[in-house]
């Protein structure tokens, strides 16, 4: 009797665990139309299924979250409606702006992904706080890691909230035509995650392990519309702006008034492809770059802000390497070098885009700009064309093929023949495992240019396994003398590089700690040259702590060896002399960081490390501090300070990067925001204020003041101000 019912029990566990299934609901179709207002007081919502339970992702995975939420969807054959019931253990939520598209870290608030074509590749992202401020955005590449969240990407739709005694409720209501989909589809893939700030707590709707990232499009249930999708009928959409400009150079005592009109067209092809056009784009209202102290001889990538490139980005921004081989780089449209060979703007004159699925496994990808000439600064204008196409492989892996050309179709004098263009072809696999355990990618590239000689080539191979308590990571890259990509990052060629990386994690069952691990980090890089000579490598020892309180610590030990080939002043200074080429600089460092727990009103980050630094010294110390003034004020203040100390006759130098930042957001449509950028390294202080008044729906009026100093004599350098409308009008 015993052993009868050791096997029974046996098989019913069995059963159970092979018998779950991926957690799923029915939308149901209605007539009715939804104001959402954020009360679910219509009769309707009592139609709709369920959505729930969620389980925890933070500080535990495996469990009930303490604090449900409940998700109910309708739909229409023009809407999709959402009612949302997110429960808390009070009302002290925290919202650190009413500025919209926030990112979910720090603050309280839930978002809502669909992947509409089933894919496990790419998805939209709508959310929503407790005071009802929305944001959306586009996750490509899986979402295995914050470079495939796009926040800029924007769209119509409308949601509010009302608040209760430890809970809020919320309604959306979102244009079918919002989204991108087959037509005759009967299920998407959805997941939703919350950030739950006063208890300290994470959770999903579908089940994702702490050691994947919240947002992996590898973890998602399943949708099931009542009927099936119909034909989209997404209008088209015109955004035109005016913009009134007004700037002086006072380093050659120069100024001008420029009066600007252009926009953009949106229009849908299909249900599953766009095609958006611009005419004499004007980026002057996006968001100043961060400036940073750069203490090594490479170009520093920074994140493309202009809605423009947005949409689809990863269908041409994801090839390559990202950080050493990238083909595209769509920074480099807009920006040339002048006579004097400096990097200035160069206005693009207009083009196209159009991207999307061509079929259920197959994206399309076409970009097409033209730029205009500067005879005075001897800049010729070039056309910017790359074709991407990308097929999906098994459950969510795929393999890319890519053209781009830079082309100038005049003969300028002062151009070279060999310049007159540039193209590179190249082939990518990128896989991903169904769970997203194994990540990687393979490559091969080759570029080609007038004259061109064998060769120009890139290669390159990584492959990664993400589990529990381990993370291992390998990475080679490949780029040759010759190769060469206009509209590329590449940041060195005639290079072998290596990247490993080996993690061990462990997650205490008691106590403060939530987990902690011992990470080894090698990098090598060879000269092909020089018989593939080592010239760098960088051995680090890291081992850090996350904290249930959702702070953050480590420390770590690198040893360097870098091997300069030419001349290098590390420090910048102006006339110093130069550490000398064709030798070697061995050095070693420690480090320390800390980041406290950011829903805090008060919260701060540290870093700082000391050690060797080539012939010398260095010490650097830097961090930021956050003020939240809820909701209204959000006050910031960067500081970066690096000692270096070389021997005589070499220059030392002390280094500062002064960063505050004020945020105001005085009401759901009203921003301002100022930035002030102190660094002795540029030689530059630099102030940014921008107002926007979002007066209608995705329609905003900026003014935008910005003002440049010499920091040594404190004398202005470059002053602007201008005045920009946009109105966004569906046809």
């Amino acid at each position: 009797m015993t052993k009868t019912l050791s096997v029974f029990i046996f098989s019913f566990t069995l059963f159970s665990l092979f018998s779950q299934q991926t957690p799923s609901f029915q939308v149901k179709q209605i007539n009715e139309t939804i104001i959402p207002d954020g009360v679910l007081d219509e009769p309707i919502w009592e139609k709709a299924e369920l959505a729930s339970p969620f389980q925890q992702y933070f500080p535990a995975d495996g469990k009930d979250a303490e604090y449900q939420t409940e998700i109910r969807m309708l739909i229409s054959e023009t809407t999709l409606y959402i009612g949302l019931k997110v429960y808390g253990k009070g009302n002290d939520w925290v919202i650190p702006s009413l500025e919209r598209d926030f990112r979910a870290g720090g603050n309280d608030n839930i978002s809502l992904l669909f992947d509409t074509f089933n894919d496990g590749t790419n998805a939209f992202l709508f959310g929503i706080n407790p005071y009802g401020v929305r944001r959306e955005a586009l996750i490509s590449g899986g979402g295995g890691d914050v470079g495939g969240f796009t926040t800029s990407w924007d769209v119509k739709w409308k949601g509010d909230v009302k608040r209760y005694e430890n809970y809020y409720t919320a309604e959306f209501a979102i244009p079918l035509t919002s989204f991108k989909f087959s037509e005759g589809e009967t299920k998407w893939r959805f997941q939703s995650y919350r950030f739950d700030q006063q208890n300290n707590e994470n959770s999903v709707w579908h089940p994702v392990p702490q050691n994947q990232s919240i947002f992996s499009l590898a973890f998602m249930g399943d949708m099931f519309f009542e009927q099936p999708l119909g034909k989209s009928r997404t209008p088209i959409t015109i955004i035109p702006y005016v913009n009134a400009l007004a700037d002086k150079d006072f380093t050659i005592d120069q100024g001008e008034t420029k009066f600007k009109v252009g926009g953009d067209a949106k229009l849908a092809i299909g249900n599953a492809m766009n095609l958006d056009i611009t005419v004499n784009p004007d980026f002057s209202n996006v968001e100043v770059d961060n400036i940073f102290t750069n203490l090594t001889r490479f170009e520093i990538s920074l994140p493309e802000r202009r809605q423009f490139f947005v949409d689809n980005n990863d269908l041409f921004g994801d090839f390559g390497g990202g950080r050493d081989a990238n083909p595209f780089f769509s920074r480099r449209i807009g920006i040339a070098t002048d006579s004097a060979g400096n990097s200035v703007e160069n206005r693009i004159i207009g083009g196209l885009r159009l991207s999307g699925k061509l079929s259920e496994n197959l994206r399309l990808g076409f970009l097409s700009i033209q730029t205009d000439e500067d005879l005075d600064q001897e800049i010729a204008s070039n056309n910017n064309t790359m074709l991407a196409l990308q097929q999906k492989l098994f459950s969510r892996s795929n393999i890319s093929f890519f053209f781009i050309n830079r082309e100038t179709f005049e003969d300028y004098d002062f151009s070279p023949p060999e310049e007159r263009y540039n193209r590179v072809v190249g082939l990518d696999y990128n896989l991903a495992s169904e769970d997203n355990t194994w990540n990687g990618k393979f490559y091969a590239h080759k570029s080609f240019q007038p004259g061109d000689k064998t060769g120009n080539y890139s290669f390159g191979a990584n492959l990664g396994k993400n589990t529990k308590n381990w993370s291992v990571f390998g990475d080679l890259v490949y780029v040759d003398e010759d190769f060469n990509s206009d509209l590329g990052f590449i940041r060195r060629k005639d290079i072998l590089k290596a990247v490993t990386s080996i993690e061990r994690i462990f997650w205490p069952k008691k106590g403060p700690i939530n987990s902690h691990g011992l990470q080894i980090f090698p990098k090598v890089t060879w000269k092909g040259d020089l018989g593939y000579k080592k010239t760098d490598h960088e051995y680090e020892v890291a081992y850090r702590f996350n904290m249930k309180n959702l702070s953050e610590f480590g420390f770590g030990f690198s040893n360097n060896f870098i091997f300069l080939l030419d001349s290098f002043d590390p420090t910048g200074t102006e006339g110093g002399i130069e550490l000398p080429g064709n030798q070697g600089y061995s050095f070693n460092r420690v480090a320390f960081g800390y980041e406290s727990n950011r829903a805090k009103v008060f919260s701060f980050e540290t870093e700082s490390s000391v050690g060797g630094f080539f012939n010398g010294n260095r010490f650097s110390i830097g961090g930021q501090a956050t003020l939240r003034i809820q909701p209204k004020a959000l006050l910031s203040l960067n500081v970066r300070y690096d000692k270096i100390s070389l021997p005589d006759p070499f220059p030392s130098a002390d280094l500062w990067l002064v960063s505050p930042r004020v945020r105001i957001t005085f009401s759901k449509s009203l921003f301002w925001s100022t930035l002030f950028q102190y660094s002795n390294q540029r030689d530059n202080l630099g102030i940014n204020s921008r107002l926007q008044w979002r007066f209608a729906p995705l329609s905003d009026l900026f003014i935008v003041y910005n003002d440049n100093y010499a920091v040594n004599l404190f004398e202005p350098k470059f002053r602007s101000i201008n005045l920009k409308l946009t109105y966004w009008l569906n046809i």
